[in-house]
């Protein structure tokens, strides 16, 4: 390549998840590997989903364009789920279906942002929020990450962050890398923030699935106002196993959608439609296979706890929750990568270094419980403890 290419992108890191995986020709060949980079289900979806989705691909239809924001009728079936996850006052209008959350992203910052403005981000943050607002140009502006909370967010230090070029606070919950929920009364406490210092919060709720019990993740879609200050990101790719499908969502005002749809159109035009009615139906009939597989991962989360909590172990467990966990690596001077690359080679454990998710955060290692099985957990910590630092 002779030609330039914009120098925002040049500093952005390459995506984590194929650096390390780049790792694996020198992993450990006398063990076998475990997995806890990617935060994928190791279950596929249920046979009647595959089913339904055969018999929808037969329809002529299901190759071609939906409108931008979705079909209608996949719309209604994301408002009823959300009533019943959310007791939420939602209709259609208020939801665009796009290519994963990963899109909601983008169609959120682009619709509130422009280059130059600032974003307050939590750390430790999801890795593709950094990277997404540095590539449009967009500040973020991390806020503390403090161990002692397992990196809870802090409303004070959040409203000392913002400034007249902030045009959103961005979190994660339950959060990833660490698993951490932020407790509903908090996150009440973040919109009134954003409402008095008239900003958005933007919610990244891939994983709302799966917090402990079921409960409802927070009040804020109850308020048939919650447009005002609230934008809402979310996945079905975890939900029903779908992640290949790209199944995500935009939800906010009417007003905010009509513009997103604009940036959506010349994006991706449309989520595809056979994820459309993959979704659909399992919004519709899959809920308690939906709780089957959070109540599995609450189990695997108990089991890691229990594991690692026993004595001689030179990991410390510092944040966690049904599908993450948030690691301090003993090796003082070392970063996260030199950590991580050396667990691969010589312990045959893949998983993610801490810097990835934001300055500061060397000392920590995140792993992902949706590829390990249960029985595999003792063996996996048992390899922490082995690890010679």
């Amino acid at each position: 390549m002779k030609f330039p290419v914009s120098e925002l992108i040049e500093r952005v890191h390459p995506p984590p998840i194929s650096e390390v995986k780049g790792w694996l020709a020198a992993a450990n060949p006398k063990l076998a590997l475990i997995d806890l980079c990617q935060a994928i289900p190791d279950y596929p979806p249920p046979p009647e989903l595959v089913d339904h989705l055969e018999q929808v691909m037969r329809d002529p239809l299901t190759s071609r364009y939906s409108i931008d924001e979705g079909l209608p009728e996949v719309r209604e079936a994301v408002c009823r789920g959300y009533r019943r996850l959310y007791d939420a006052c939602i209709d259609p209008s208020q939801i665009c279906l796009t290519i994963g959350a990963s899109q909601a992203l983008w169609l959120a910052m682009v619709t509130l942002c422009r280059a130059g403005d600032e974003v307050i981000v939590q750390l430790p943050a999801y890795f593709d929020h950094p990277m997404a607002l540095a590539v449009l140009g967009i500040r973020a502006v991390f806020a503390p990450f403090d161990e002692s909370t397992g990196g809870l967010p802090d409303v004070a230090a959040i409203a000392g962050l913002i400034t007249d070029k902030t045009r959103a606070i961005l979190l994660v919950t339950p959060s990833n890398p660490t698993g951490a929920v932020i407790p509903p009364e908090t996150i009440n406490e973040l919109h009134q923030l954003a409402r008095r210092r008239n900003v958005a919060l933007v919610l990244d709720e891939t994983y709302n699935s799966f917090i402990t019990g079921g409960v409802r993740p927070h009040d804020l879609f109850r308020d048939p106002c919650w447009g005002d200050y609230f934008v809402h990101i979310a996945s079905f790719g975890k939900t029903f196993a779908l992640t290949g499908y790209r199944a995500g969502m935009l939800a906010a005002s009417s007003k905010f959608i009509e513009h997103a749809l604009k940036a959506q159109d010349t994006m991706a035009v449309c989520q595809p439609r056979v994820t459309q009615h993959a979704v659909q139906y399992g919004l519709d009939h899959l809920s308690d296979w939906v709780a089957q597989n959070r109540v599995m991962m609450e189990r695997r989360h108990e089991v890691f706890r229990a594991e690692m909590a026993k004595p001689g172990n030179p990991f410390r467990l510092v944040a966690s929750g049904p599908f993450f966990g948030w690691v301090a690596h003993p090796c003082a001077g070392r970063t996260g990568r030199e950590v991580a690359k050396r667990l691969v080679e010589e312990s045959g454990m893949l998983l993610l270094p801490g810097e990835v998710f934001g300055p500061g955060l060397e000392g920590y290692l995140r792993l992902a419980f949706g590829n390990i099985k249960e029985e595999v957990i003792p063996e996996a910590v048992q390899r922490f403890r082995d690890f010679k630092s």
